[in-house]
């Protein structure tokens, strides 16, 4: 019996090969590296990869390979994650809220850069996080927040302090000596760059109430993938905007800028492959995977539509699309796509469904409810 391929040429591949009867995620290390070079290039200042996106060890063994430098993490285990893989990278602990043992552990492990967005979880760093480490100073950011513009969904419904707030945050982390710095998330899939725009001409107020000058600036993640056909992202207007709306507002006393992606970053690096077990009565599509597995999304944020239609011999549907309602396969009425997919007129049952886009909030929120969730593999050279 002959070895089975490591690596395909692209998702079609391993449809004609395999005919997969459980969902399977693609990988493209050659895309996710692009995608990180494009940050590093791009962006002005340091990039930083938000773990809890997609944690997988391939995933930071690449984005290392390709130069990032520093990574966001938001628990103890993406800390010790990041502490074996990547052991001189930045690690910033910037879930704002923690437990004091999360603390401890942040606080046992090294970790010299904090957020915070509340006088209670700031008195707990005060309590047990020291101002210096190993002779350097060791960092508090608080974060803020503003009305949500631009984006998907909104991360100030569970984080973020006031603008008035955060400057007098700000005042007492430059007072017990720590790094004053300042942190925002503009929200998810902010295609506008204008959702940066508003953030970075209020932390410039902050500083001003503050009478501190921030010495760095993290503007979050938000960087959006390319979910919508036809919309694809423009991450250089975005890292143009952010840096011409510093430079603005903070002239030659600019903080230093970090970002923090992780969307934008992975997401087009990966592909699901799914597959139809059904058209019911020639209308609904029921799938072998959806929202309790690799597309736990979509009802937050909305459809992928990049999506492709092969038969199980690796070519494409090629009918006239049509809308289609889409349920994966548990026994659970919420097990449904959000609205309506375009699909080919002749998808039968048997034919696969490709989501590009999918590396983000994907494999790391897939379950097993139901029995159903089992999801493989494979590594490609290209997604198309």
């Amino acid at each position: 019996m002959g070895q089975q391929k490591t690596v395909w040429d692209n998702p079609a591949e391993v449809i004609r090969h395999l005919a997969p009867e459980h969902p399977v995620m693609v990988f493209a290390p050659t895309v996710l590296q692009d995608r990180a070079r494009q940050f590093i290039q791009g962006f002005p200042g340091l990039v930083t990869y938000a773990v809890k996106s997609n944690p997988d060890e391939v995933v930071i063994q690449n984005l290392v390979a390709a130069g990032i430098q520093g990574f966001d993490v938001a628990s103890p285990f993406e800390i010790d994650l990041i502490g074996r893989m990547a052991p001189h990278a930045a690690r910033h602990y910037h879930n704002p809220v923690r437990a004091r043992s999360e603390i401890a552990h942040g606080v046992a492990q090294g970790i010299r850069a904090w957020s915070v967005d509340s006088r209670s979880e700031l008195d707990k760093l005060f309590d047990q996080v020291p101002t210096e480490v190993d002779g350097k100073g060791v960092e508090i950011s608080p974060r803020f927040k503003l009305p949500v513009l631009g984006a998907a969904y909104d991360f100030g419904s569970k984080f973020g302090a006031s603008p008035e707030l955060a400057a007098e945050l700000l005042a007492e982390v430059a007072r017990r000596g720590y790094v004053p710095s300042l942190t925002f998330h503009p929200g998810t899939q902010c295609t506008d760059p204008i959702a940066w725009e508003s953030y970075i001409r209020v932390s410039k107020d902050i500083c001003d109430m503050a009478g501190v000058r921030a010495v760095r600036l993290n503007v979050g993640g938000g960087f959006p993938s390319h979910r919508v056909v036809g919309v694809e992202p423009d991450l250089t207007s975005i890292f143009q905007e952010i840096a011409d709306t510093t430079t603005e507002m903070f002239g030659t006393d600019a903080p230093a800028l970090v970002c923090e992606p992780g969307r934008g970053v992975v997401a087009d690096a990966y592909a699901l492959i799914t597959r139809v077990k059904g058209v019911r009565d020639g209308g609904h599509v029921f799938l072998n995977d959806g929202v309790y597995g690799g597309l736990a999304e979509l009802p937050i944020i909305g459809n992928i539509d990049r999506i492709e239609v092969l038969t199980p011999q690796g070519h494409p549907r090629a009918g006239d699309h049509g809308g289609r309602v889409i349920f994966g396969p548990t026994c659970d009425s919420v097990d449904r796509l959000p609205g309506e997919l375009s699909l080919p007129e002749d998808v039968a049952e048997g034919d696969f469904v490709i989501f590009h886009g999918a590396g983000a909030y994907s494999t790391v929120t897939n379950t097993r409810f139901n029995g159903f969730g089992a999801m493989s593999h494979a590594t490609v050279m290209a997604l198309s």
